[in-house]
């Protein structure tokens, strides 16, 4: 079972104000008892048998997913664009093409570059016999050799200028939505954005901790000693199934905010995370001995303080007052008011009052499916029959 927030919402806060009201009302009535209606019997009750335990204490903090490294796809090169060429979302490896970049302007200009290339380096070998036969100045040579060189570089350009009108992958990962669509003029610089690719493998978790928080620590910020484990909680209240671990701590607190922020890595090989998601965290900061577990509805918020209903000596209903913490799980923990081998009531709580009769018996036992399944088979072959 794992931890949860310790974050407090009230449960049944007139719960004690309609007992007391219940129990004045039968002292009242108990003078016409020869006339009234007959008593009723103790009122069947489930009592949970109090044990100590041992759970683990910790903070939980709302927080936000993201991809472990964000890659800006952009264009190396202007001109219109005619077609994507990869589904939006999906998984993309490195190198593999996502937009294409009208080439036809690129494909003439290394064709010139080409034939430049050429007649430059035809130019230096033609010179290059002369000036063995010192038949022209070695300026002339050199003037040569350096036209060849310039040719020949922009050459290069314009195969590189050729290759970036197909627009490529630079890591893999996850693809975001594309910015241009087909037919939008592409520019270099800020309008050369295209897209985005997110790696969500490992996939962090970035989140902070305000002062109340921070005060629970020694040092009045976190450390890596603090913290004994990092689980994430998802959108539908289910605990992540693997662990994290912390791989940020700032090492200073936000003077504007008075927050620490930190970070937290989960592997993330199936997909199930997404980046942008809002999740939140659980920090295991340690253990706690000695407590009870009381379920969350037999824990009673009134103005008096917190309550549970205890069955008491002669299986009377007995109020007690409790000193709660955070939750574990479906539970409250009950740091104080309670000890080994008292009983706890958890159903039927606003039909109580204090010192009336109750017939506790244990929770029941989860039946298997398929015993569950057997009385309604039974009961509708005896109606057959």
């Amino acid at each position: 079972m794992a931890p949860t927030t310790h974050f407090r919402r009230p449960v049944l806060a007139v719960a004690l104000s309609a007992l007391l009201a219940g129990a004045a009302l039968t002292g009242c009535s108990g003078d016409k008892s020869a006339g009234g209606p007959p008593k009723m019997g103790p009122m069947p009750v489930t009592a949970i048998d109090m044990q100590p335990q041992k759970v683990p204490t910790s903070i939980e903090i709302m927080a936000q997913t993201e991809g472990a490294r964000e890659t800006e796809v952009r264009a190396r090169i202007g001109g219109i664009l005619t077609k994507r060429l990869y589904q939006e979302g999906e998984v993309v490896k490195s190198g593999q093409p996502l937009f294409q970049i009208d080439r036809t302007s690129y494909e003439i200009a290394l064709a010139e570059a080409k034939a430049k290339a050429d007649q430059t380096d035809r130019e230096m070998k033609r010179l290059k016999t002369l000036i063995d036969a010192k038949a022209i100045s070695q300026k002339e040579y050199d003037d040569a050799t350096s036209n060849n060189a310039m040719a020949q570089a922009a050459l290069r350009q314009a195969e590189l200028n050729l290759s970036w009108t197909t627009v490529t992958a630079p890591v893999a990962g996850t693809t975001g939505r594309a910015l241009k669509s087909d037919g939008n003029l592409v520019t270099v610089g800020s309008d050369s954005l295209l897209t985005s690719i997110y790696q969500t493998n490992p996939i962090w978790v970035r989140f902070s901790l305000g002062e109340s928080d921070l005060a629970k620590f020694p040092a009045g910020r976190v450390t890596d000693k603090d913290v004994k484990g990092v689980e994430l909680i998802q959108g539908n209240g289910q605990t992540y199934e693997k662990k994290g671990k912390l791989n940020f701590l700032a090492t200073n607190i936000d003077t504007t905010l008075g927050t620490q922020a930190l970070r937290a890595e989960f592997d993330n090989a199936g997909g199930q995370l997404l980046p942008g998601q809002f999740v939140r965290v659980r920090l295991i900061t340690g253990e706690r001995d000695g407590v009870f577990l009381v379920p969350q509805a037999a824990v009673l918020q009134t103005e008096m303080g917190t309550l549970v209903m205890t069955v008491g000596p002669e299986n009377k209903v007995a109020p007690r007052p409790v000193k709660a913490g955070e939750w574990y799980g479906k539970d409250w923990v009950i740091l104080g008011g309670l000890k080994a081998g008292d009983k706890v009531i958890v159903d039927n709580l606003i039909k109580l009052r204090p010192g009336a009769p109750v017939d506790p018996h244990p929770p029941a036992a989860a039946k298997p499916a398929e015993e569950a399944k057997a009385p309604a088979s039974n009961a509708a072959a005896a109606k057959k029959d």
